[in-house]
């Protein structure tokens, strides 16, 4: 059913600017709540339409965030804001808890108290640290080893205590995500690799051996639209593994140097990043008939043409890679911003 009036917390962001023109698409009013940093610009992005309310906030302003729910009659939220990975968040732990758990916390407890349905939570396959099982399943405890990973598991856990009959509250364990968006990344695994062999004729991989899941970031807007309408009995409480493809970070750049040009060289580097993990996401397809449409090289394919197209206009900028974003910008994310608009 559409027309909901629907809230997309960091709806700016690589994952929003998908997400959002899709949701509008749908037949939905929606407002996104984003703080615009990374070069973003509340009147343009992610896009102008009617249905479309765009607000600079931070999640991390208690008032303002409850007088946009208060004001917002909002249907569902979809919470995507973040401090978005492993690495941004080791940059200042303290921030990285008032975002992504203490603001994540008092978000859940606003929407339940001001009336919203559904809250659809942006979690991580990072919850599970690292197992030496074949299938990360969602079933399998939690062993989070990051202070970002930590985070999420935690929201999980306030969220799951939240949901009732009128509150319907569901996680999202994604994948790493790839592909093109409006509001590029290009610290992400496979898009990073592809911005190498574009931008510097090769590719570096740090080990090679770790096992990385990924998802198409159109398929992971797919998943969050699938949940706006699945039956509440089918995902409330839940967590589910959302993934296109498992595949260690050697094959991922093997697979991009064939598709931009053979001859790329592929140097290596030793690495002692523990993390690898190979995520099952049968749960989706199985209990919500949910099957990803996108194989990896889509983004691959993707990304060469918006760099051809000029759609990329400078692939070495700040603006497409959080952690050097941040720390060329501090003073910037650590401060709460204040209603702006």
């Amino acid at each position: 059913m559409s027309n909901k009036e629907i809230l997309v917390t960091g709806g700016a962001g690589y994952i929003g600017a998908v997400l959002v023109p899709e949701l509008i698409g749908d037949g939905h009013r929606v407002t996104v709540l984003d703080a615009f940093l990374y070069g973003t610009d509340p009147d343009t992005d992610p896009i102008v339409h009617e249905r479309c309310q765009r607000r600079r906030g931070d999640i991390r302003d208690f008032d303002y965030v409850d007088s946009a729910l208060q004001e917002g009659g909002f249907h569902t939220i979809i919470h995507l804001a973040a401090i978005s990975n492993d690495p941004s968040s080791e940059l200042d732990p303290e921030v990285t808890r008032s975002v992504n758990l203490e603001a994540v916390e008092h978000l859940m407890h606003s929407a339940k108290r001001h009336g919203v349905k559904r809250f659809l939570y942006a979690s991580s396959a990072s919850v599970y640290g690292v197992k030496e099982t074949e299938n990360v399943t969602e079933d399998l405890p939690l062993d989070p080893i990051t202070i970002y990973a930590e985070c999420k598991a935690k929201g999980e856990a306030t969220l799951n205590s939240l949901v009732d009959d009128s509150f319907v509250g569901v996680s999202v364990r994604s994948a790493t995500v790839c592909g093109y968006s409006p509001r590029l990344r290009l610290d992400l695994t496979i898009n990073l690799l592809t911005d190498q062999g574009l931008t510097d004729g090769r590719i570096c991989v740090f080990g090679g051996a770790q096992m990385r899941p990924n998802v198409h970031v159109r398929d992971l807007s797919a998943f969050y639209r699938t949940l706006i309408d699945a039956p509440a009995d089918k995902i409330s409480g839940k967590a589910f593994n959302v993934s296109r493809e498992n595949a260690s970070v050697m094959s991922l750049a093997e697979m991009i140097r064939n598709e931009l040009d053979p001859s790329l060289p592929i140097d290596t580097v030793p690495s002692n990043d523990p993390r690898s993990y190979h995520l099952c996401a049968d749960a989706a397809r199985e209990q919500l008939g949910f099957e990803p449409q996108r194989d990896l090289v889509t983004a691959v394919k993707e990304l060469r043409d918006a760099y051809d197209a000029g759609q990329v206009s400078d692939s070495r900028s700040t603006v497409y890679r959080n952690v050097a974003w941040m720390k060329a910008h501090p003073d910037v994310w650590r401060i709460v911003a204040k209603q702006a608009s």
